[in-house]
């Protein structure tokens, strides 16, 4: 064992019991901090990158400030907002649902539902979205119909497909199906995470699958899941966007059809740039809050006692603050 103490002791500023044991009086002790100029060098220019863009959003007219706000609350561009949204709940739900099936049938014992899991994923994963999206929109070029019948026998009732697959309906076919695929494999990582002497203790208690998927594994597989799932909502968010090969009035495509007209592109971009980035932070905050509330008691953290105040002027600061008001605490 090492003279010199632990390190544990000194990440949180105590004293070196060596230094303790030889008689020395610490109060003639000089503490010097530890000097980083790297982080001097950094910081700096960091620093010039920083007042570079300021500089280049303040001087640069191009930008022309005055008709980005003219146009950020404007009814078309809300409109597209509103539509924008609307997609992103859409999709996701339609792809966390049959994620979930697929994660269960992709974990299943059978090997035709693992198969069949299997072939959507390499099928939709290995396509691009723009493709679905224009190919469901382009649905009626093959199928004229859609009927629902035996297969190779009569069919009972039938549609046009061009009344049935709308602008809409392909946008939601194509973003949500294609989300399916990557969900599952999120879903299906949440449930690996999971312990097998979990499903073996709820079995010995005579629990039947179903709710031992609802009650025992999903609950724990949710510390797993949250994080890449709030990754792809927020995905999802901006890949919406690409409907607008569609002619779908989402919030891009409101911003196009706007400065194809006035011919004023990168204030209408910014406008755009600006609701996807609002509304990007809205759902990163969402998703620090349901992290936190699932990782509870699966996690440790570092309570910060410095007052409030020391920790806001520290986020300024060029030096870190000292961490001897720090202290790790288990979760009960």
């Amino acid at each position: 064992m090492s003279s010199f103490g632990s390190p544990r002791d000194s990440e949180r500023g105590e004293p070196d019991s060596s230094l303790l044991d030889s008689g020395i009086d610490l109060a003639d002790l000089e503490v010097a901090p530890t000097r980083h100029f790297s982080r001097w060098v950094w910081s700096f220019a960091a620093l010039v990158l920083v007042a570079m863009g300021a500089n280049l959003l303040i001087t640069n007219e191009q930008f022309q400030w005055d008709v980005v706000a003219e146009y950020l609350f404007s009814p078309v561009i809300l409109r597209g907002v509103r539509l924008t949204l609307v997609l992103t709940v859409a999709s996701m739900a339609i792809g966390i649902s049959l994620g979930i099936v697929l994660a269960v049938m992709r974990t299943s014992n059978a090997s035709l539902l693992r198969a069949v899991s299997s072939a959507y994923l390499w099928f939709f994963r290995g396509t691009p979205l723009l493709v679905q999206l224009i190919f469901w929109f382009n649905l009626g070029a093959l199928l004229p119909e859609l009927s629902l019948g035996i297969p190779f026998g009569p069919s009972f009732m039938s549609w046009e497909t061009n009344s049935v697959i709308s602008p809409l309906m392909a946008a939601l076919l194509g973003l949500g199906l294609n989300e399916a695929a990557y969900m599952a494999e999120v879903v299906r990582a949440g449930l690996l995470s999971v312990d097998e002497g979990q499903v073996e203790a709820a079995q010995a208690l005579g629990m039947k699958p179903t709710l031992t998927l609802r009650r025992i594994v999903m609950p724990q597989a949710m510390r797993v899941i949250i994080p890449p799932t709030g990754s792809r909502t927020i995905q999802m968010l901006k890949t919406s966007s690409l409907v607008s090969v569609l002619a779908l009035p989402e919030l891009l495509h409101s911003a196009q059809v706007v400065y194809s007209r006035t011919f004023q592109t990168i204030p209408l971009l910014v406008v755009a740039s600006i609701w996807y980035l609002f509304f990007t932070t809205v759902l990163s905050a969402i998703q620090r809050r349901i992290e936190a509330h699932y990782a509870r008691g699966s996690s440790r953290h570092v309570v910060d006692t410095t007052p409030r105040w020391k920790r806001s002027l520290g986020r300024f600061s060029i030096l870190k603050p000292s961490s001897s008001n720090q202290a790790e605490v288990d979760d009960d």
